[in-house]
């Protein structure tokens, strides 16, 4: 089997992380212990589904080291085997894991739990006031909302609520996540995140509704919390402990400030000797802002924050435009080149899973000097006509006029058309039924490969090209003396003195606007495969296997499972 070592290819590159989905380390873990599928379903030159895990730098199609796993979607009883999670708990040594803490989670209200800081004036209040109320007794009503009668006595049911037990079991809860996120991250992570709680809850009345966060002092201080409970349990890097990185947020430039100016201090070897976090992460506004981002990374250079060998790893959270990894090598570059040697940026991206889902597969890297990168996808084949169509995948959509380009991956080369549209009239899927798509969970699980691929390499190219002489529009300023983002960011950190930096970034402002963030569509909409994906892909919380719906019904699709916090 000849290999794509991806590995080999990453060179100084700002380093992308695939946010691994459960339903695809499910795949590669239960296969380890049982035939979880068939070996006959392969496509013909695919042995073992080890070769599907970038991970294991001998077996893969195309090995890979680095990657992003979320307590999110994982189970967090390590004392538990679990076969699904093994792609990341039994990783090969030298990979890379990046720990996501599971922030979102709270913030969408799907962590059970009060999040607020037990110590705040707030909660204290809330307390004594249930305290004051007292336990109560209320009748039990039916759903028609009359009283239940108790058979025996035909008197009306009552319960007793004790709303003092109920408020704690609420802190009780957040307390045990909060305790069994951190011992997950310290063995599974090489680096994690702090479990902060993003600022854009405050705008999002269901979020906050959800969550009970609805100020941006109460999301400061719970993190701030959190942040605590961190530093004094963490196991430590000396103990074969995680790295912890300091999540950044802020809505806004003034509020990233204050976050920034507040939680730095966690960052801080003075302050805290040996147990201080170990690098940052940037949320909110800090991930999408190039300003705010320089001046940042200025700040922190002149707060003695970014030093070698302490504060080495900075991650950028959901960023999927293609033009924002050339972004972030150079800045990088700049940083390792001024600041710290050996400091890296990362930044991770559930695309290739979630367009996946959506029916959308990667069909072609895009780079035009001068114009917009980008990596398209599209709704591919998806027909039971094809279930005995032996031509290759990619050759026959193209011929069949579905699209009019397809750049192949390694797995990609492997499939002919009925391995991708396996079901034929009348077959019927897991759950008995014979649904409207000619996917099964497989077909999901190979394109989810063959898209993870696309994006590395859409990562890759892009810088290769870019350091042999091409670039996209974004990357060229037509205004002021220099010419190019880069010699922007180089001029910043060879700056003398902050102030001197800072004026450089303020003179860029325009430019800086010009710059498209990382915020963008959600998706595009979902047809054909993606609209039955709910018949074969069960994640946590989302796209859960059911009965047949009608035709059209899209799946509902939770974007916790991906942490785009």
């Amino acid at each position: 089997m000849s290999q794509d070592n991806l590995t080999a290819k990453q060179c100084d590159y700002a380093v992308y992380l695939p946010a691994i989905s459960g339903f695809y380390s499910t795949f590669v873990g239960r296969q380890r212990q049982e035939h979880y599928v068939d070996p006959a379903r392969f496509p013909a030159g695919m042995t073992d589904m080890e070769q599907m895990n970038w991970l294991a730098s001998q077996q893969a199609f195309f090995p890979y080291r680095w990657s992003l796993y979320s307590a999110g979607h994982a189970n967090l009883d390590l004392a538990k085997p679990d076969a699904s999670e093994d792609m990341v708990r039994a990783r090969e040594t030298g990979t890379f894991m990046l720990g996501d803490s599971g922030g979102f989670q709270i913030a969408k209200g799907l962590w059970r739990g009060e999040w607020r800081d037990p110590n705040s004036a707030e909660v204290k209040q809330k307390m004594a006031a249930l305290v004051a109320a007292g336990v109560t007794t209320v009748p039990v009503l039916d759903k028609a909302g009359n009283p239940v009668i108790n058979k025996k006595t035909g008197q009306p049911k009552t319960k007793t609520i004790d709303p003092v037990r109920e408020y704690q079991d609420l802190l009780d809860a957040a307390q045990v996540k909060r305790q069994a996120v951190l011992v997950w991250l310290d063995n599974i992570s090489d680096y994690a995140m702090t479990l902060d709680i993003p600022t854009w809850v405050i705008n999002d009345r269901k979020a906050s509704d959800a969550c009970g966060i609805t100020t941006l002092p109460e999301a400061v201080a719970a993190t701030k919390f959190n942040n605590e409970y961190f530093m004094q349990h963490r196991r430590g890097v000396s103990e074969g402990g995680t790295r912890v990185l300091n999540v950044l947020q802020g809505a806004n430039h003034a509020d990233a400030e204050s976050w920034y100016q507040t939680m730095k201090i966690y960052c801080d070897p003075v302050v805290y000797p040996g147990k201080h976090f170990d690098g940052w992460a940037m949320g909110g506004q800090n991930m999408c802002d190039v300003e705010l981002i320089l001046k940042r990374l200025v700040s922190l250079r002149y707060d003695n924050l970014l030093q070698e060998g302490v504060h080495d790893w900075m991650h950028f959270l959901g960023t999927s435009k293609l033009e924002w990894a050339l972004l972030l090598t150079d800045i990088q570059r700049s940083v390792r080149k001024y600041i710290n040697p050996k400091f890296t940026i990362s930044f991770d991206c559930a695309s290739p899973f979630l367009a996946t889902a959506n029916g959308q597969v990667y069909n072609e890297i895009s780079l035009p000097h001068e114009g917009k990168w980008s990596y398209r996808m599209t709704p591919i084949a998806d027909d039971k006509k094809y279930s005995t169509d032996t031509r290759p995948f990619g050759a026959a959509a193209i011929a069949d006029g579905l699209i009019d380009h397809f750049d192949e991956s390694p797995i990609s080369r492997l499939c002919k058309m009925r391995d991708i549209c396996t079901y034929a009239p009348g077959d019927v899927n897991k759950n008995g039924k014979e649904g409207q798509t000619s996917w099964d969970s497989f077909s999901y699980a190979l394109l989810m490969g063959h898209n993870v691929w696309m994006h590395i390499e859409a990562v890759q190219r892009a810088n290769r090209e870019y350091d042999a002489g091409a670039w996209p529009s974004m990357m060229r300023n037509d205004r002021g003396e220099y010419e190019f983002f880069r010699d922007i960011v180089d001029a910043v950190f060879a700056a003398p003195d902050k102030d001197t930096a800072n004026a450089i970034i303020k003179h860029y402002s325009r430019y800086w606007m010009d710059i498209i963030g990382t915020r963008g569509n959600k998706g595009l909409k979902t047809i054909n495969a993606g609209t039955m994906a709910d018949e074969h892909i069960v994640f946590e919380g989302a796209l859960q296997a059911k009965p047949e719906k009608k035709e059209k019904k899209k799946p509902v699709i939770n974007e916790s499972i991906f942490d785009l916090s």
